[in-house]
């Protein structure tokens, strides 16, 4: 997906932003940073490897407490990079 295809505006973030994603279930944790954001969705860069997520759907841990997170699904990969989608109750509905 190209930025050009982008339905809601990104912030870019100048400085690496160290956060994680994490199984729904709690079994996996990767750390990641991240790259951009915007109100509906993310564009990670992902440390190791991308296979938990074929889960399609995670949370993105964005403190060190674990008490800042969004529930995402898996919108697209890209080598270590991968875009994601927030999850919210209109989006599941």
């Amino acid at each position: 997906m190209t930025e050009d295809n982008r339905k809601a505006h990104r912030v870019r973030f100048e400085h690496k932003h160290i956060v994680s994603i994490m199984g729904v279930d709690g079994t996996w944790r990767r750390s990641c940073i991240l790259i951009d954001a915007s109100a509906s969705g993310a564009k990670l860069e992902v440390e190791g490897s991308t296979d938990p997520l074929k889960a399609q759907e995670f949370f993105l841990v964005l403190s060190s407490t674990g008490l800042a997170f969004r529930r995402c699904e898996l919108i697209w990969v890209d080598g270590s990079h991968v875009g994601v989608q927030f999850v919210t109750a209109k989006t599941k509905a």
